[in-house]
């Protein structure tokens, strides 16, 4: 293994490293085993982003790694091919770990490994976080594992009851480790850690660059590699306004700025939980439908909040930095930054969650006098002074109210009664007579069932969900707004 532990820009890389981050770089370069490659094939994954050109020919030779790229930029196929590369399928036991901050992302990141390696049947990977029952996961681990994901908080449950091994383990990997920072969680990764063997590879994942990597990196990584991929979005992706403002209207401006652009959906970011409350409460009196996404939240209500923000049934989210890390929601219309960050770089990852996939982004900037100094920061990094408009130009453009377009339905029943989403969508669609295009999304957990219908179908949906069967037995289902607002899980 090389000693030299100067950082390594993709200029400066191993020769297989692209001397430019934007080059379209063949993932058939790399020493991959052909299976992977022709899956990647399958799946149109053809050409490295810049944060995998930059890092999988040093994770794959076996550096440690500190590797620094926005949310989206591809960093869980850097990582995942990579592990996947070491792993033996014939030997049932714990080869590879990914700790992450939620279990939202280790859901998403344990979905990408399977994806990337579907080529190989028979690779079990099992996702170990809080929010869930630990006896489902010992008897999953009872039956052998080759990857697990899971949350600090859970994978030091199993470490303490012996119910996990990690005698076998060759790669460790830390994704979003500056939000795993952030939430406190530096002497649980640090126990975790120490439990694995030494001869072992790290890969060290970070949105940005905050001083506890520096120590983690200091106590269990071997002359780590550092690449970074600079977190700068194109402007003709996302149009960036800004709008300066007094402390005391900054939370009503948020309200003209959504009557002015009407974004379908919006994510409204504070910098802290009370200014999320009270935001949340000046929206929902204007009539707007908001919702809060903060550390407070139980699990189940964070679930209930992310599933209605995605399906289209809740027009804006209103979060702080580090319970919105790790969220992709799909064609985000529009980003409100309420606060200006104190960190330049979180401002990027901010707004880098509208214009994604091609798609055009708003971001929406308020700043008081007070913030001008974070303000010059942002346009140093971004190397372009920011656009100011005038408050006065923000006024309604449609007399009609800000509703969104879907309403979440809450049935009580799902995976303990063996119900599954094409149940729910033939009884609406069958015996209900529903029209199919006006339903959305299904999701089915373990005791209750979220199904999206449009707003001008909700009631009739009700309806019809009283009188027809699913699964052959009658099922209770309510809106899940009332559900909320009674403070009871239905």
């Amino acid at each position: 293994m090389n000693n030299d532990s100067r950082p390594v820009s993709p200029s400066s890389a191993p020769s297989n490293t692209p001397k430019s981050a934007t080059t379209q770089t063949p993932f058939s370069v790399l020493p991959l085993a052909p299976s992977l490659l022709e899956n990647l094939q399958s799946l149109g994954l053809h050409h490295m982003t810049p944060i995998q050109a930059a890092s999988l020919p040093l994770a794959l030779a076996g550096h440690d790694l500190i590797a620094q790229a926005k949310t989206g930029s591809g960093k869980t196929a850097a990582f995942a091919l990579a592990l996947l590369t070491r792993l033996n399928p014939r030997w049932f036991a714990v080869q590879a770990m990914v700790m992450c901050p939620t279990r939202e992302l280790a859901d998403q990141v344990a979905q990408e490994i399977r994806r990337l390696a579907r080529s190989e049947s028979n690779i079990k990977i099992l996702t170990l976080c809080g929010g869930t029952t630990m006896r489902p996961q010992v008897a999953s681990l009872e039956h052998g594992a080759h990857i697990v994901v899971g949350t600090p908080g859970r994978l030091m449950d199993h470490l303490e009851r012996g119910t996990l091994d990690l005698s076998g383990l060759n790669t460790l990997v830390l994704d979003e480790a500056d939000r795993m920072l952030g939430m406190g969680f530096f002497d649980d990764i640090v126990t975790v850690a120490r439990q694995c063997p030494k001869d072992r590879q790290t890969l060290l994942f970070s949105a940005t660059y905050p001083e506890g990597i520096g120590k983690l990196s200091q106590q269990f990584l071997k002359n780590p590699q550092e690449v970074k991929v600079q977190a700068v979005h194109e402007a003709s992706t996302i149009r960036e306004l800004w709008y300066e403002v007094k402390e005391t209207e900054r939370l009503h401006t948020v309200s003209l700025l959504l009557a002015h652009h009407r974004p379908a959906n919006t994510i409204a970011f504070c910098n802290t939980r009370q200014q999320c409350r009270d935001l949340v409460d000046v929206l929902n009196a204007e009539g707007i439908e908001a919702q809060a996404l903060h550390g407070d939240l139980e699990q189940r209500e964070r679930d209930q909040v992310l599933l209605q923000f995605a399906n289209r049934s809740l027009s804006v989210l209103v979060a702080t930095d580090v319970a919105a890390r790790g969220l992709d929601i799909a064609q985000l219309e529009a980003v409100i930054n309420v606060d200006v960050t104190p960190d330049a770089e979180v401002h990027i990852h901010r707004i880098g969650r509208t214009g994604r996939a091609g798609q055009d982004g708003l971001a929406l900037n308020l700043a008081s006098m007070d913030e001008m100094g974070r303000v010059g920061r942002i346009e140093v990094l971004q190397g372009r002074e920011v656009k100011w408009q005038p408050l006065d130009s923000l006024q309604p453009t449609s007399r009609e109210p800000l509703t969104p377009p879907m309403v979440t339905l809450q049935i009580l029943g799902g995976r303990k009664e063996k119900i599954r989403p094409g149940d729910v969508l033939g009884a609406l669609t069958g015996e209900a007579g529903l029209e199919g295009s006006r339903i959305g999304k299904i999701n089915v957990t373990d005791f209750h069932t979220y199904v999206a219908v449009e707003r001008g179908i909700a009631e009739d949906a009700l309806r019809q969900l009283a009188s027809v069967k699913v699964k052959g037995k009658k099922v209770k289902a309510r809106l899940l707004k009332d559900v909320i607002e009674d403070g009871k899980d239905a």
